[in-house]
Formats: structure tokens, C-alpha cells, sequence
């Protein structure tokens, strides 16, 4: 934890270095070690937006150190500058899990 999963219409074609360069962003706005963010990428989905155009849903989950309000432009400057979604195209959920709902290595946080 933290996990951030991509959907986006875009064919990404350096996949391995989007998803480490978004788990180096979300580890420092999180304060989380970039050791315990997963990430994961779907691009070239099928998906529609008001329209055809480009677009992109991130789902971000943690247990803690979630900041809506201060997260929400750098993660859709980088979509934008990384993958070329107007910000207008973006929509990202964030959910703060409870450590007793959030397993790792065998158990659970809380």
C-alpha cells in the first residue's frame, strides 16, 4: 500500500517507465517508501468520455496519507505531460482503507 491502478484509452508504450515514474510521485505524495507501492497500468481500454477522445480513470487506494485536495494536480499534470490527457479527460478516485481491510505478507495492518 499504496495502490494506484491506470485505465486510460492510451497505447503506452514505455509501460515499465509510467509505472515507475507514478510510483516514485505517489510514494512522495503520500510519504509512503516507494518499496510498498503497487501500481498498475490498463492502457489502449476501450472507453468513453463524453466522447471518443482521450481519456483516463486512476483509482488510488491507501491506508492513510491520502490528501485529495493536494494530490489531485500533480497526478493529472503528470497524466497530461506523460501521457498527453487534457486534465479535462481525468477522473481520479482516492480511498483511504482501514488498516484491518489491507493484507500484506500474511496479515493484515491492523
Amino acid at each position: 500500500m499504496p495502490y494506484i491502478n491506470i485505465l486510460t484509452s492510451v497505447k503506452v508504450e514505455d509501460k515499465k517507465k509510467l509505472l515507475e515514474e507514478i510510483s516514485i510521485l505517489v510514494s512522495s505524495l503520500t510519504n509512503k517508501s516507494k518499496r510498498f507501492i503497487m501500481a498498475k497500468l490498463d492502457d489502449d481500454s476501450e472507453m468513453y468520455f463524453e466522447d471518443e477522445s482521450l481519456c483516463c480513470f486512476l483509482e488510488i487506494k491507501s491506508i492513510g496519507s491520502l490528501d485529495p485536495s493536494e494530490m489531485a494536480k500533480p497526478l493529472s499534470d503528470f497524466v497530461y505531460e506523460k501521457i498527453g490527457i487534457p486534465k479535462d479527460k481525468i477522473y481520479i478516485s482516492f480511498e483511504d482503507v482501514p488498516a484491518s481491510m489491507w493484507a500484506w505478507n500474511g496479515r493484515t495492518f491492523g
